[in-house]
């Protein structure tokens, strides 16, 4: 774990744990338990309710938030802004290769499909860098859209209410462990 994991009075302190036992077994243990419970969470509440609160680039977003909290790839607004950058930019793949009507097919890729894919990951790519909003697992996301596996504008928004879900999912738990995890901003933007 980097940077600063001093004990905030947490439910159960981390840093105490990873002190007294294997630290690489107490952080493996954490990362089992709650990533299982938050995407645990996040798929009940899509088979609930039939919408897909449950999409595979949330399982990267949620090893950075457990395994490196501190990154500022992991910071609330970062995971939340590289997310909509990449539903942004995959959406607008969509509308400008006329994609947003037809069927994700990934066994028969056309060339309106090839372009939509490179438009929108280029295009996330390098607006996370100019809005300073890394976040790696973003470029999953605007290739789920791109690829047309999210794409009408109902999933869309219920993939970025699952987004929101797992960052105050993440805060919570991370504060009760003892991490003091930044309310939205990074500890300390990267260049």
């Amino acid at each position: 774990m980097s940077t600063d994991t001093s004990p905030s009075g947490g439910f159960i302190s981390l840093r105490a744990l990873q002190d007294r036992y294997n630290s690489r077994f107490i952080l493996g243990l954490y990362l089992l338990i709650n990533s299982g419970l938050t995407i645990g969470l996040l798929a009940a509440l899509a088979a609930v309710t039939n919408q897909p609160f449950i999409f595979p680039s949330l399982g990267p977003t949620a090893f950075l938030l457990f395994f490196l909290p501190f990154n500022a790839q992991s910071a609330p607004k970062n995971v939340f802004f590289g997310h909509l950058v990449g539903v942004l930019a995959g959406f607008l793949a969509l509308v400008i290769f006329g994609l947003t009507a037809t069927p994700p097919n990934l066994e028969d890729v056309t060339w309106p499909r090839v372009g939509a894919a490179a438009l929108c990951l280029s295009l996330t790519l390098a607006f996370m860098v100019w809005l300073n909003v890394p976040h790696a697992p973003a470029g999953a996301t605007t290739l789920i859209v791109g690829l047309g596996l999210m794409r009408t504008p109902e999933q869309l928004l219920v993939l970025m209410a699952a987004v929101v879900l797992l960052i105050i999912q993440g805060w919570i738990i991370n504060r009760l462990a003892g991490l003091r995890v930044p309310w939205f901003l990074p500890v300390r933007q990267n260049q």
